[in-house]
Order: structure tokens, then C-alpha cells, then sequence
């Protein structure tokens, strides 16, 4: 969990004072739709929205330099930049506990805010632990020396439990549900092109739903309905809206890079008990641990393939014209190598 330290609240004080008093004394302030979005999803989901107006609107992507989620840190531009803005869209989970800071000592005391989880509410899934997903470290250290923390440990693995699984976007189902939201939150913002954010927003909800019955045709024409990543999994929001079982080395959120034996020898047990053609992996330079379990199956020839959760994105792939449809349409290939 990140720890806001006095430094930083400090700094969010000093940036919202200092924003203010830009915004009082700014004469040369254009009327462009102000937007920031922490990741990559949201972003393109507004760009869609906007479709031709995108040009009247300044939009920002915070983790625009393959900056992960749960590793970002706000640095004092982008304080500026959100206390300012007419609109900024955020996941909600644990990763973004700086955010009631900048918040509260935001300038522009009319920004319209969209929390992802919140608009979800009840959909929202808690992280969860399958069988056998490796433990978190600590679990090992020993048990003399950590014994009067006993207590403390139990506490901290329920709360773990009733942590919000925040990777909401890697459902095309939540995807629709969202742009809905945020077409209404620029149609108010921007009263005059109302009904060409509202059509822009129906035609793409049509992709999506499009996108979402092919997956749906995919795994319903599947044999094989279990897929194994020898990685985090973030796909959990993907894996129930289709009914798939999966195993993983690590929960969707975890820090852990390295897996243990009794991990690795059981993900490859269950690649020879369900016959798996692939091992999956999410978006990264290495991946050691889908290979080693591919070490230890029985056939040893499995192909590693890899699905974006796009955590990673940045700005150069969207000038390189990535778009939220097309990485999930390339997660769909991947997918239905990995159902045969």
C-alpha cells in the first residue's frame, strides 16, 4: 500500500495554493475541455468520445511512460495539471491513495471527478487467491522472530482479501458501462456538442459489444475453458465475464517477481493435467517464469504468449496508433490460441 509521506501532502498543499493563484491571475486561458486521466483505457475512451472535437480538448494521460499503476507516483506537474482540469477520471483502488489530496486542494472547484470503481459499485471484485499462487514473502520469514506479530498478520491478510481488484477496465462489459458515464460527463461539461459525444459514445459501445460477443463466441466454442499464467494475473474481470478458469502465479497486484518451487511445480502439473497449449504472461521484457514453467512440464513445449493488460502503454503507442479496441482484439487472438 502506498504511504502519502508528510512531504508529499506538503507538496499537494503548496501546488494547489500555487495553482490557485495561476488560475486567478490567468488572462490568456482558452476554452478548451480540460481532461486528465490517470491510465491509458481512459484516455482512449475519452479520445473516442470527443471523436472530430478531440482538437477542442487538452487530454492528458498521467502514466504516459509504461509507469505501472501500482508504482505511479504523482510528480508536481501533475498535481497542476489535475487541480486545474474540468475533468479527471481515475481507477479508485489502493493505487491511487494521493488522490483525495490532490482533490482537496484542487483550484477549480467545478471539476467533474469519475472514479472508476465508484461508478461500478458492486460489480467491483476483490482480489482473490486460486490455488497455488505464490504466497507473499513475508509468509516465510521466520516464525519465532515475528511471532507477537501474529495478530497484526491476520488483520493485514483479511484486509488483503477485501482489497478492490482494480484492473475493471480489462472487461469489455465494465468498458461499456464507463464510457456511458464519462459521454455524460462531457455532454454537461460541454453542452453545445451534446449529441455528438452521445452518438460518438453509441457508436463505440456498439465496437465494444461487438468485440465482447466475439470473445463470447470464442470461449463458447472452446473445448478447453482453463487458461495458466505464470505471471500476476489482472485478467480476472476478463476470466468471469466468460466463465474461464485460471491459475496464476501471482495475484493481479503483487510485487513479487520471483516464484518458488512448490509455485512452479504446480502450474506445471496443471499444464500436463489440463493439456494447455500455452503459457500466458502479461506485457513485459522478461518472462522467466512462464519459461521455467514450461521447464518442468512434462512435454516442455508449450509456447509462451503474452496478453496486454495494458499497464504499460504510453504515449508513443498511441502515436503508433494503439487503441484500447485494438489490444483487446489482440488479446482475443492470444486467448483463443490459449483455448485450443
Amino acid at each position: 500500500m502506498k504511504k502519502i509521506t508528510a512531504l508529499l501532502l506538503a507538496l499537494f498543499m503548496l501546488v494547489g495554493a500555487l495553482a490557485g493563484c495561476g488560475k486567478q491571475n490567468d488572462t490568456n486561458q482558452t476554452d478548451k475541455l480540460s481532461i486528465v486521466t490517470t491510465i491509458f483505457p481512459e484516455y482512449d475512451w475519452v479520445r473516442e468520445i470527443l471523436g472530430d472535437k478531440a482538437d477542442n480538448a487538452e487530454i492528458t494521460m498521467l502514466l504516459d511512460n509504461g509507469v505501472d499503476l501500482h508504482s505511479y507516483q504523482p510528480t508536481a506537474d501533475d498535481i497542476v495539471k489535475i487541480s486545474d482540469c474540468d475533468l479527471f477520471i481515475y481507477v479508485g483502488g489502493e493505487s491511487d491513495e494521493w488522490v483525495e489530496d490532490a482533490l482537496r486542494n484542487a483550484a477549480n472547484g467545478n471539476m467533474k471527478v469519475i472514479n472508476l470503481l465508484e461508478v461500478l459499485g458492486d460489480s467491483v471484485k476483490t482480489e482473490e487467491i486460486v490455488e497455488g499462487m505464490q504466497e507473499a514473502e513475508h509468509e516465510y520469514e521466520d516464525a519465532e522472530e515475528h511471532e507477537h506479530e501474529d495478530a497484526h498478520a491476520h488483520e493485514d491478510a483479511e484486509e488483503h482479501e477485501e482489497e478492490a481488484d482494480e484492473h475493471v477496465w480489462l472487461s469489455l462489459k465494465n468498458a461499456k458501462m464507463l464510457v456511458r458515464v464519462i459521454s455524460k460527463a462531457l455532454q454537461e461539461l460541454d453542452p453545445n456538442n451534446k449529441d455528438i459525444y452521445a452518438a460518438n459514445a453509441d457508436a463505440y459501445v456498439k465496437k465494444l459489444s461487438a468485440l465482447d460477443a466475439e470473445y463470447q463466441t470464442a470461449v463458447d466454442a472452446a473445448s478447453n475453458k482453463t487458461i495458466l499464467f505464470g505471471d500476476r494475473f489482472p485478467f480476472r474481470y476478463l476470466v468471469d465475464d466468460y466463465g474461464l478458469r485460471y491459475y496464476a502465479a501471482f495475484v493481479g497486484c503483487s510485487t513479487e517477481t520471483e516464484a518458488g518451487f512448490e509455485t512452479i511445480s504446480f502450474l506445471a502439473k496443471r499444464v500436463d493435467e489440463w493439456k494447455l497449449p500455452c503459457v500466458l504472461t502479461i506485457e513485459g521484457a522478461q518472462h522467466k517464469i512462464a519459461e521455467t514453467v514450461v521447464r518442468n512440464t512434462t512435454a516442455k513445449n508449450q509456447r509462451v504468449l503474452t496478453m496486454d493488460s495494458m499497464q504499460s502503454t504510453t504515449s508513443k503507442d498511441v502515436k503508433n496508433g494503439t487503441t484500447y479496441l485494438s489490444v483487446m482484439e489482440k488479446n482475443l487472438s492470444v486467448l483463443k490460441e490459449a483455448l485450443r
